[in-house]
């Protein structure tokens, strides 16, 4: 089942639960891809449905921050909870040896020698933890690799 469908599911099971925070989150989810289908005039595939619902994730985690640093506990709440729903979406997470591992096979594919590589040593790193890790620590994780720190 691809994960386009396996969201039409869950849309439908949280109808029939009357569950409205599930409901109210993935339609915002479908939307999300519905406006990507037609901007790009492209079908769906999972990788990009993933990159969408990566994307969603990191503008919540956003907004919880901003939210509890203004006080504004309910508004957070509202955001974990939509957080928890968009997670479910996302293929497992990898460990860090797992990251690890990757960051140090890309820099030898890419034959990189220092910190001027960086942008082909992510270029192969992105494309193979895509979801599956958080690009940010990545990122450092890769300069460390290429500056010998």
């Amino acid at each position: 089942m691809s994960l386009k469908d396996r969201i039409t599911d869950d849309m439908k099971t949280a109808m029939r639960a009357k569950d409205t925070q599930r409901l109210g989150t993935i339609r915002m989810l479908q939307s999300e891809m519905k406006n990507k289908e037609v901007n790009e005039r492209i079908a769906l595939e999972d990788a990009h449905i993933i990159a969408i619902v990566e994307k969603m994730i990191k503008q919540r985690k956003d907004s919880i921050t901003q939210f509890e640093a203004g006080g504004r506990q309910d508004l957070a709440d509202n955001e974990k909870a939509e957080l928890a729903v968009l997670s479910v979406y996302m293929p497992a997470a990898l460990s860090d040896e797992e990251v690890a591992a990757a960051v140090k096979a890309a820099v030898a594919e890419a034959g990189a020698t220092g910190p001027q590589d960086m942008g082909k040593v992510m270029a192969i790193v992105k494309a193979k933890l895509a979801g599956r890790a958080d690009m940010t620590a990545v990122s450092g994780l890769v300069k460390k690799a290429l500056t010998g720190a």
